[in-house]
C-alpha cells in the first residue's frame, strides 16, 4: 500500500526547526547542497562506498573558528556498501532522527526500488514520490501518458522495427549500467537488426530489454532541456517558474560528431555505433519568441500531474524537448524530479532564475527557498511527500 501520508506529517512534527537537506550522491547533490548552505541548511549525502570521496573530501563543508562556513557545502556523508541500503529500515531511522528531507535525483530513483520508495521509505521527501515511477518507459502509465493527457506533443510511437520508414530512436536502458541508455538509431527494419546484434553482442543492450524497448520517429533539430519550478506555495498563477535550460554532453556520440564525415566512415565497427553515456552538460539560453509556447507545455503538464497525481508536480521538474526548425517544441522527456543538468547553474545560478528572483538562483537554491518558506508557515506537509 501506499505510504500514509499523515505517517510523514508526524515524522515532521519531531523534526527541528531547520531540517538537514539529504541527496544521494551522484546525478545534481552538489547543486542540492551547495543552494541548501547558501540558505543555512545543515548538508547532508548518502553515498556509496568507493565514491564517496568528492563529497567526504572535496566538497566538504569546512568551518572558521566562529563556526562559518568557509569552504565547501557538504556537512556529513554517510556511507553504504550500496545506495540501495540506504532504505533499510535502521538507516530510515537514524534520517529521521537526524531531521533529514530527501531531495530525490536520478540516482534515488534507479537504485532505490519504486516500490520501496512509495510504500516503505518513510523518511519526507522534497516533491512527489509517486511521480517518480511515470519516468520509468517500461511502465504502463509512465510520462508518455501523461504528456497525452495534456495534450503535450510527443515523437510518433512505431510499434514495432518492422514498422522503421525513417530515421527512428530505440529507446533501452544499458545492460550493466542502469543508469545510462542504450540507445541506438536506425533508418531501416535492417539496420535496426544490425545494430541491435552488435550492441548485444557487445553487451551494450540485454535482450529482454530490446523486446521492450520503445521505438520512436526522431525528431531532427536543437534539443533543450528546460529546468522548471512549481509551488505550491503562492497562487496557482505564480507557481511556475522557468529557472535554466540545458544540453546534455554525452561521450562517443560528441567525439564522433567532432570528427569530418570521411574519418567517420572509415571507422570499425566496434566504434561507429554511438552509446549515448552522459558525462556533461552545457547551458543554453532560448530565443525569447519560443519562451510563450514553451511555458504553455509546462503549465498543462503542471495541471495534468495535479489532476492525475495529486498534490501534482512540487518543486523541480525538467521538459527535455527537441526544437524543429519552425519554433515547435517536442516532449521526449521527462523528469518529474531536479533535472541532470542543473549543475551548470549552481551557486552562481542560471540568467533565467536570476532574472526572475534578482539575485542569483540555482535549482538547488531554489529548493531551499521553498523549503525555507515553508518551515516559516508551517506548511511542510505541502511540499514535502
Amino acid at each position: 500500500m501506499p505510504l500514509d501520508p499523515a505517517e510523514v506529517r508526524r515524522a515532521l512534527d519531531g523534526y527541528p526547526g531547520t531540517p538537514t537537506v539529504a541527496a544521494v550522491g551522484s546525478h545534481s547533490a552538489l547543486d542540492i547542497t551547495d543552494g541548501a548552505a547558501l540558505e543555512g541548511f545543515p548538508t547532508l549525502v548518502l553515498a556509496q562506498a568507493g565514491r564517496e570521496a568528492t563529497y567526504a573530501r572535496y566538497y566538504r563543508t569546512l568551518r572558521d573558528a566562529s563556526g562559518r562556513r568557509r569552504r565547501g557545502c557538504v556537512d556529513d556523508v554517510w556511507t553504504y556498501p550500496r545506495f540501495a541500503d540506504l532504505a533499510a529500515p535502521a538507516e530510515q531511522d537514524r534520517l529521521r532522527r537526524r531531521g533529514a528531507i530527501l531531495v530525490p535525483n536520478r540516482a534515488f530513483s534507479s537504485y532505490v526500488p519504486l516500490d520501496v520508495i512509495e510504500e516503505g521509505f518513510r523518511v519526507p521527501i522534497f516533491g512527489s514520490r509517486t511521480m517518480l515511477r511515470i519516468e520509468e518507459r517500461s511502465e504502463r502509465e509512465n510520462y508518455y501518458a501523461l504528456l497525452g493527457r495534456a495534450e503535450i506533443p510527443i515523437p510518433r510511437e512505431l510499434p514495432g522495427p518492422e514498422a522503421i520508414e525513417r530515421l527512428t530512436i530505440v529507446k533501452l536502458p544499458h545492460a550493466s549500467r542502469r543508469l545510462e541508455r542504450g540507445f541506438f538509431t536506425a533508418a531501416s527494419p535492417e539496420e535496426y537488426r544490425a545494430k541491435s546484434e552488435q550492441l548485444l553482442r557487445r553487451g551494450t543492450i540485454a535482450r529482454d530489454d530490446l523486446a521492450r524497448a520503445r521505438l520512436e520517429e526522431y525528431v531532427l533539430g536543437q534539443v533543450f532541456n528546460f529546468n522548471f519550478f512549481f509551488s505550491p506555495l503562492v497562487p496557482r498563477a505564480e507557481g511556475l517558474e522557468l529557472l535554466g535550460v540545458d544540453e546534455r554532453r554525452q561521450s562517443d556520440l560528441d567525439g564522433l560528431l567532432r570528427l569530418p564525415a570521411a574519418q567517420q566512415l572509415a571507422l570499425p565497427a566496434a566504434q561507429a555505433i554511438p552509446v549515448y553515456t552522459e558525462v556533461g552538460h552545457g547551458t543554453l539560453t532560448v530565443r525569447e519568441s519560443l519562451l510563450e509556447e514553451v511555458f504553455g507545455l509546462a503549465e498543462r503538464f503542471v495541471d495534468a500531474s495535479r489532476s492525475r497525481y495529486p498534490p501534482g508536480i512540487v518543486g523541480p521538474f525538467c521538459l527535455q524537448t527537441c526544437i524543429d526548425q519552425d519554433g515547435h517544441p517536442t516532449v521526449f522527456d521527462v523528469a518529474a524530479r531536479i533535472g541532470g543538468g542543473t549543475n551548470i547553474h549552481l551557486s552562481l545560478g542560471h540568467p533565467y532564475g536570476n532574472a526572475l528572483w534578482r539575485e542569483p538562483m540555482s535549482t538547488g537554491r531554489r529548493i531551499a527557498v521553498e523549503l525555507r518558506r515553508a518551515a516559516a508557515e508551517g506548511r511542510l506537509p505541502e511540499v514535502v511527500t
